[in-house]
């Protein structure tokens, strides 16, 4: 173990629930949840990227009841049952954990939180730095000269000024301030109605926990009260919200040293669990080889197939969302079609706002609005796109309130791998995620001169049928129905939407290619790109 590399302590349990209810429910082929799996897997390799070298312990709550429950009995009882989807997920992780090297520690009898205090202590005692990785507000009574916490989700570091700024005391009141304050999920009595700033005034005031309940009387009105009601009970909660320091492990930090990666078991898992990125940097698994064929989606240019498609998707209970653009400055273009699609081949693309010689019938914005308003406006009707808050933000601009978003491919796709990852468009999540590579604008619609007279040279189909859409499935449409259930579900389904192409403008910020606003007003191509 380098001495010179800080201990990285992970609070797996942290990382655990996390997870599971931050990420949509990715599944495998068979349906077995994988989402907690991927997310616990995914920060650790993350911590490992950012303290490459670093020794790693993971710390994971053994369940059931600790010492704290012989203090005080109803100790968590308020907590439900965990989900069974994310129940069979732990074992999994334990072995992917083991097979990465990392040693994997659940002592009985205590919490996670003790066995990191207790690992961070010893560290302390002999002056190594150590990194606390947790999004647990407790951890930061553990903060010290030697001792910092650091949080994934939002990549922020806690030192002790960090604790002072983010709480309003310092590490070694944070236990009389949760003392006060209680913790309704751990069912830890503390002073009604006392919230952060009382609780932070109240310390700042009297020095610690001990001062304010010898100050009681001192404090005026409700708050004052409810202080004296409860001054019996407030050394138990102090004592339930102490991190143990002094566990008996059978262990310490000199048998933290990490081992070799056992890459023929990561090989399995990743194989079994479909993470198809991480088994290719193993190099266990070809990539699967782009997909360029062209796929048949319907185009709607009528009330009646509107509204065909739209009853369709209120019964399906969802629906994936583009509405295609002019430009790429979306608060000054204008809406030219929308990419819809429900299941696996069912995909649509509504135009409404094609310009060229021949273009042949289509809805108004205006009648597209008039009938869709209802369905976008429906928070029951699952909405999944890619940067849905682009497209929300230009309905916007017509009175129309989006609602029900559920997945964005684009989030996503950063929350799955923030760190391999540079860029999560359309193009590239498809690409990496489902194998399939889109023609870029330039292949498709030309460059400089030729830019948007290409079309028609590549598809040899008339102006205003549907070759931009149907003939070339290759941009943004094509790939965002598939990804709508694709990241969902770890695997790529059967329905690819929809493209349009010829001008590079989409509601999600891509420029247009050659740096100015396309014209498509001279016959040659379509002037948006619709994507599913």
């Amino acid at each position: 173990m380098a001495a010179d590399k800080p201990l990285l302590l992970v609070d797996g349990s942290s990382y655990l629930f996390r997870a599971f209810y931050a990420l949509p429910d990715l599944r495998t082929l068979d349906g077995f949840p994988t989402g907690a799996i991927r997310g616990v897997i995914g920060m650790l390799r993350k911590l490992a990227n950012d303290f490459e070298g670093s020794p790693v312990a993971v710390v994971f709550d053994v369940g059931g009841k600790t010492f704290r429950n012989d203090l005080y009995p109803d100790y968590k009882a308020n907590r439900p049952r965990m989900a069974d989807d994310l129940r069979v997920q732990i074992p999994p992780i334990f072995e992917i954990v083991e097979a990465m090297g990392m040693p994997l520690l659940r002592i009985a009898d205590v919490e996670a939180d003790d066995v990191i205090g207790t690992l961070a202590t010893e560290a302390t005692r002999v002056g190594r730095r150590t990194i606390i990785s947790t999004g647990d507000k407790d951890m930061a009574q553990l903060v010290s000269e030697h001792v910092t916490l650091v949080n994934t989700m939002d990549n922020s570091e806690l030192d002790r000024d960090g604790v002072i700024a983010k709480y309003g005391v310092p590490p070694e009141r944070i236990v009389d301030y949760l003392a006060l304050m209680g913790d309704s999920v751990d069912n830890i009595p503390g002073v009604p109605k006392v919230g952060p700033k009382t609780a932070a005034k109240w310390l700042d005031a009297y020095g610690s926990l001990d001062e304010v309940i010898a100050h009681s009387e001192e404090v005026k009105g409700k708050a004052g009260e409810n202080l004296r009601d409860t001054v019996d009970i407030l050394p138990l909660s102090r004592e339930l919200a102490s991190i143990r320091c002094d566990v008996d492990l059978g262990l310490g930090v000199a048998d933290l040293n990490p081992q070799l990666a056992d890459e023929a078991k990561l090989r399995e898992y990743f194989e079994r669990y479909e993470f198809k990125p991480w088994l290719e940097e193993l190099g266990g698994g070809a990539a699967q080889a782009p997909a360029t064929e062209p796929l048949e989606v319907a185009v709607i240019r009528n009330r009646d197939g509107l509204d065909a498609l739209l009853a369709r998707a209120k019964d399906a209970g969802k629906v994936t969302l583009s509405v295609e653009v002019t430009g790429a400055r979306f608060m000054d273009t204008a809406p030219v079609g929308v990419a819809l699609g429900i299941e696996a081949g069912d995909a649509a693309y509504v135009p409404v706002g094609h310009d060229y010689l021949g273009v042949g019938e289509q809805l108004a914005w205006s009648e597209f609005l008039e009938q869709a308003k209802p369905l976008l406006e429906d928070a029951g009707v699952v909405k999944t796109g890619q940067d849905l808050k682009q497209t929300s933000s230009l309905l916007a601009r017509y009175g129309v309130d989006l609602a029900g978003i559920g997945n964005d491919t684009m989030l996503e796709s950063y929350v799955l791998d923030s760190v391999g990852a540079r860029r999560h468009q359309l193009d590239d999540v498809a690409k990496k995620y489902l194998g399939r590579e889109a023609p870029s604008h330039e292949a498709l619609a030309g460059k400089g001169p030729d830019r948007g007279g290409k079309c028609c040279g590549v598809c040899g189909d008339a102006r205003g049928s549907r070759h931009a859409v149907a003939r070339h499935p290759a941009r943004e449409a094509r790939s965002h129905r598939a990804l709508g259930g694709g990241l969902r579900r770890n695997r790529p389904p059967a329905a690819i939407g929809p493209v349009a192409h010829g001008t590079p403008g989409r509601v999600g910020g891509r420029r247009p290619v050659g740096g100015a606003e396309p014209r498509a007003r001279d016959g040659h191509g379509e002037p948006g790109g619709a994507g599913l």
